[in-house]
């Protein structure tokens, strides 16, 4: 507990300097009452003496005071009380390769269910963004709890271009970076990075990741596609060749080790987009035959002193997303 203005603390010395004096003052009464009379006579002068009631009335006041003296303190108390504010940014990407039909219909596509889902069960008062990557990141959406626009801009999305993750990852960092309370202090973030190909333009992911972890944006990843991952390429001369496009899970995993996130495995090429199930804790990214089996309590407290590894949890930690900082809440 605090006060607003503890010099009128210093009031409540009163309180006992009144205490004091009212104390000499019963002394003085009773030497006056003796001198006044011998004392073989006083119990014919003042047959009754006073009682202890006469006392309440000076207590009663004493408590009164006390209490106004803490009244005009003003005292405060800072109470830790959960609060659903935060910003998430799905960074997706659509570039050449998000073509590739290992995941189908596609991978674009099956990234585009991710998001649905994910926005479907993620809560009204959290802001969800999307940066939308391929040789360069463009912000498509800030973040809003419109959840129609979001949708909208995903759907929008047609694969092309190169991959340039570390840029992806660069701008999403900045929008929430920027993003602030009504008492000014930066809220809970997180990035989802939806991508399937290696960083080949702008800054190296991983770099980036360090950057996250200083500002504690965590960056879940999600691989998409497999090892045999192939695209058609039309050249200059009108012929088409077919190239292969495998995902890069090392350096997903590395971005995800680095800012405190997790990462969840390829999605397997049985899997079609639209069949895609929730995730372990209700964030739609990956898919549960892609991970895993279920671990135990056991082995999962194995893994990490909370027992919150990728394979144990996916995007487990976006739970924590929306809880106050300032109380862990």
């Amino acid at each position: 507990m605090s006060f607003g203005e503890p010099i009128f603390l210093l009031a409540l010395l009163l309180v006992p300097l009144a205490f004091v004096a009212y104390v000499r003052h019963e002394r003085t009464r009773r030497a006056a009452a003796a001198a006044f009379v011998m004392p073989a006579l006083q119990a014919a002068v003042a047959p009754r003496t006073p009682g202890w009631r006469r006392h309440v009335p000076l207590l009663a006041y004493a408590l009164a005071l006390t209490i106004l003296i803490l009244a005009l303190a003003k005292p405060q108390a800072t109470v830790a009380v959960a609060v659903e504010r935060a910003s998430i940014m799905l960074t997706t990407d659509y570039s050449g390769s998000m073509q590739a039909t290992d995941v189908p219909p596609s991978r674009l596509q099956a990234a585009r269910a991710s998001a649905e889902r994910f926005l479907a069960q993620v809560p009204d008062a959290v802001r969800v963004g999307l940066v939308a990557f391929n040789q360069s990141a463009r912000l498509a959406e800030s973040p809003t709890t419109d959840r129609a626009a979001v949708r909208a801009a995903i759907s929008a999305l047609q694969p092309s271009g190169g991959t340039a993750t570390g840029e992806a990852l660069a701008l999403s960092l900045g929008v929430l970076a920027a993003q602030k309370d009504e008492d000014g202090q930066r809220v809970p973030s997180a990035i989802i990075l939806l991508s399937d190909g290696k960083s080949v333009r702008g800054r190296p992911p991983t770099q980036i990741a360090q950057r996250a972890k200083d500002l504690k944006i965590a960056i879940y990843t999600v691989t998409l596609g497999t090892a045999a991952g192939t695209i058609d390429v039309t050249r200059s001369d009108g012929t088409t060749v077919t190239r292969p496009v495998p995902p890069d899970p090392v350096e997903s995993r590395e971005v995800a080790r680095i800012s405190g996130g997790a990462r969840t495995p390829p999605i397997p090429r049985r899997l079609s987009a639209p069949s895609m199930p929730r995730s372990a804790r209700g964030s739609a990214i990956a898919p549960r035959s892609a991970r895993s089996p279920r671990r135990s309590a056991a082995q999962r407290s194995r893994c990490s002193p909370a027992g919150r590894c990728c394979r144990c949890t996916g995007l487990a930690g976006l739970s924590d997303i929306g809880k106050d900082p300032r109380t862990n809440q």
